[in-house]
């Protein structure tokens, strides 16, 4: 059995160079894909302005079949990228990472939800001032915590979930979507 990575984490400044690190990261992912990239959109906090994060660009790569790797995998890995997750339970993620620049690339299926929430959530912390202060102080505070105590990463991002969800449920409602 493997034991888990705990490692620091680094929440640091936001850093305005990150949307040109998405851009040529995505890039990357379109040369080597082509029209097999269907959607390719900068996610997570390094996708909003202001809000501090881990310095790793998140990525959400739409494909027409995720479980179908041998379509879009091998020209993934000839590009950089690890294949480090696979997910088949969760809406078929898979997860490649790259070195440098640090990107975490989530690839699914156009029917997998998860993209969408993800976009909901960046673009009502683009807009909403609060909320994104609200969770770059969870954020900061939920490393400063699970480091000190010497957890893994899934248990800094348990320590955020109360707020994630708080804040998942305006950003449903300010987009008009019912009933998540």
């Amino acid at each position: 059995m493997v034991a888990p990575n705990v490692a620091p984490i680094d929440i640091v400044e936001p850093d305005p160079s990150w949307p040109d690190v998405f851009e040529d990261v995505a890039k990357r992912v379109r040369t080597a894909l082509g029209t097999r990239a269907l959607q390719i959109e900068h996610i997570g906090s390094t996708a909003v302005p202001g809000l501090p994060a881990k310095p790793v660009i998140d990525i959400d790569l739409i494909v027409a079949s995720s479980p179908d790797e041998g379509v879009w995998r091998p020209a993934l890995e000839r590009a950089g990228f690890v294949l480090t997750v696979r997910e088949p339970w969760w809406h078929e993620h898979r997860l490649m990472t790259l070195a440098d620049p640090r990107a975490h690339l989530h690839v699914f299926s156009p029917d997998a939800p998860e993209p969408w929430k993800h976009r909901i959530f960046r673009d009502h912390l683009r807009h909403d001032a609060a909320d994104r202060d609200l969770y770059g102080r969870v954020k900061r505070e939920a490393a400063v915590l699970a480091t000190r105590a010497g957890e893994t990463m899934t248990a800094y991002n348990a320590r955020k979930q109360t707020v994630i969800r708080d804040i998942y449920a305006r950003a449903f409602r300010a987009a008009g979507v019912v009933g998540r």
